[in-house]
């Protein structure tokens, strides 16, 4: 139990989790289908919002089970099941509270200011109300609601079909490699595999080993990724949306120049992650430089991290901060709280999921490497958050948004590379590690996920346009971008193309990534302000973590020290890649 999730920590068994989920589909659900049409009354209107209050937490911890139950074994049918009952129930609450925002608009904002004045005991709705007048141009009548509500589960099958393919159908695949040693190579592993490989056709086999997966399915993966396009076009013209981006921007009032300035700034100035790119072909004596040749080493460190020695440097790391923050660091990696190791049909990759009044769970895939412990700050940031806006909020203002969840997990980040940088125990090796550490990480937070984020922007863009779209258009928008940013031609490179299959965001939440990139700047400079000890700097930081969702994410960040609208802020990420390029150049030849 010591390295796994304890889900009894979220429902002690099965028993319990029925009868939740019994109590939101035979109490909650009917009791809130009763008040359609009544809520003009301010009796029914209480009576919606403690409901409301009531089942938020409650469908959030059966969403989290099964969820969990299911990321933990996707082949496990028994959990597949209870991952799609609850996504049913979910989707009945939906379509049985459709009518909400159309009569709460009919009401006017007036009525509605009027009945928080009044009763001052759900002020903590204020924030919904005034998110929901705001958007109101794009909120349907009631029945036009109520349709749109009937393809909830619809709109969900395309992340769905992705995680089946990629995840419960898949099958690593073994392979020979020169010294005639057999490996699987699977989703967890590969990066590491090449990492550790002298043989340029080796790392090209292992490559391909795992990229020929995604050439065998490619035009079912082109078929799942239109189906979530058109799904996201529909609901743009339903709504009265100009284009998909203004359809995901607009509830929480992101400014599209914050989108348009980042993908402007990285798409042109990138002339040191090329120059990056050809000192790494040159110091390693590469004959061609391959995209997945990123995960060789200009210094290699043989040294290993145990879960338990990555935890620790996390704590170092942070040992200078405010009391209150390191015991949440801990009590956020408490044990039954991570689940750490790979295993077949566990969901690949890292995250932190936590609910409302729920403590925030952590899935890692721990390969005992300086990455590694890396991804554990990085997740742990996420968890703070959580803690932070759970402590501080009231339920509905818990849930803060994904603009600014990147921002706590990514300060982790600039912190433990720079505990690392300042230990005074670095030999010239080390230092290179930790630059080129330090580029890797703004290559792949801000220009990697700008560059996806743009692809979305262009391809979004087609299928408004109604233009065809197959497994060809994706790969072949993908090339040309690969070479603006990067300045390499994938197309001598096998596979690479496809690309776009392998990347879940695409799938699972369109539109995300483009906020790691923008939460990257965000949290680089609010760490600058604190290590330069500016005054309140870190006190803002905090009061940021503490806003959970209470107001719009752009003015929480605001806040907190920076103005993301502004192009030259994105500018202050290319000037930091800019100095480390230098620098590790100057320690290369030297």
């Amino acid at each position: 139990m010591k390295n796994t999730w304890d889900l009894s920590l979220l429902y002690k068994d099965e028993e319990e989790f029925e009868k939740d989920f019994v109590y939101i589909k035979e109490t909650i659900i009917p009791q809130f289908s009763l008040l359609a049409g009544k809520l003009n009354e301010t009796e029914n209107l209480k009576k919606y919002l403690l409901l409301e209050r009531e089942a938020t937490p409650i469908i959030s911890r059966l969403g989290m089970y099964c969820s969990m139950k299911s990321d933990l074994d996707k082949k496990d049918s028994k959990s597949d099941i209870l991952l799609q009952r609850v996504d049913s129930l979910y989707s009945q609450l939906i379509e049985q509270t459709s009518y909400y925002q159309p009569e709460i608009l009919s009401l006017g904002k007036e009525k509605i200011d009027s009945f928080l004045k009044d009763n001052p005991e759900f002020s903590d709705f204020d924030y919904t109300f005034e998110k929901l007048f705001n958007s109101q141009e794009y909120v349907l009548a009631k029945t036009e609601e109520q349709l749109l509500s009937y393809f909830t589960s619809l709109q969900q099958s395309g992340s769905s079909l992705y995680s089946k393919l990629t995840v419960a159908d898949y099958i690593p695949k073994t392979i020979k490699l020169s010294n005639n040693r057999e490996v699987e190579v699977n989703m967890a592993n590969w990066t590491k595999l090449i990492s550790e490989s002298d043989n340029e056709e080796d790392r090209e086999k292992i490559f391909l080993s795992l990229y020929s997966y995604y050439d065998e399915h490619k035009n079912i993966y082109a078929e799942i990724y239109n189906s979530v396009l058109q799904s996201q076009k529909a609901e743009m013209k339903a709504r009265g949306y100009k284009s998909i981006l203004q359809e995901h921007l607009s509830s929480n009032k992101i400014p599209e120049e914050v989108f348009l300035n980042l993908i402007d700034v990285a798409s042109k100035e990138n002339h040191s992650l090329k120059k990056y790119f050809q000192l790494k072909k040159e110091h390693l004596n590469l004959s061609k430089y391959h995209t997945y040749d990123r995960f060789l080493h200009l210094a290699k460190s043989q040294k290993k991290y145990t879960y338990d020695e990555a935890k620790e440097l996390f704590y170092k790391s942070i040992d200078h901060l405010p009391e209150d923050f390191k015991n949440k660091a801990r009590e956020a990696t408490r044990e039954g709280y991570v689940d750490v190791y790979h295993k077949l049909g566990k969901r690949t990759g890292a995250y932190s999921n936590g609910g409302y009044d729920i403590h925030p769970f952590i899935l890692l895939n721990f390969n005992d490497t300086l990455e590694d412990v890396f991804t554990l700050a990085h997740e742990a940031g996420h968890s703070i958050h959580t803690l932070y806006s759970i402590e501080s909020q009231p339920i509905v203002k818990q849930d803060y948004t994904i603009f600014v969840a990147e921002i706590a997990s990514t300060f982790n980040e600039h912190n433990l590379l720079d505990y690392l940088m300042k230990s005074g125990t670095l030999s010239k090796e080390d230092k290179i590690a930790l630059l080129e550490k330090a580029i890797d990480e703004v290559a792949s937070t801000f220009y990697r996920q700008a560059l996806f984020a743009h692809y979305e922007y262009n391809i979004s863009n087609l299928a408004i346009e109604n233009k065809p779209i197959n497994h060809q258009i994706l790969s072949d928008e993908m090339k040309k971008l690969y070479q603006m940013y990067y300045g390499l031609d994938i197309e001598d490179e096998k596979l690479k193309k496809l690309v776009w299959a392998y990347i879940p965001h695409l799938f699972y939440t369109p539109f995300y990534v483009y906020q790691y990139a923008t939460s990257f700047t965000a949290s680089m400079l609010i760490y600058q302000n604190v290590k330069k000890g500016l005054p309140g700097a870190f006190d803002k930081y905090i009061n940021m973590l503490r806003s959970g969702g209470k107001t719009y994410p752009i003015n929480e960040v605001k806040e907190a020290g920076v103005d993301l609208t502004r192009r030259d802020t994105f500018m202050s990420v290319v000037n930091y890649i800019d100095d480390l390029v230098s620098q590790l150049e100057n320690l290369l030849n030297d």
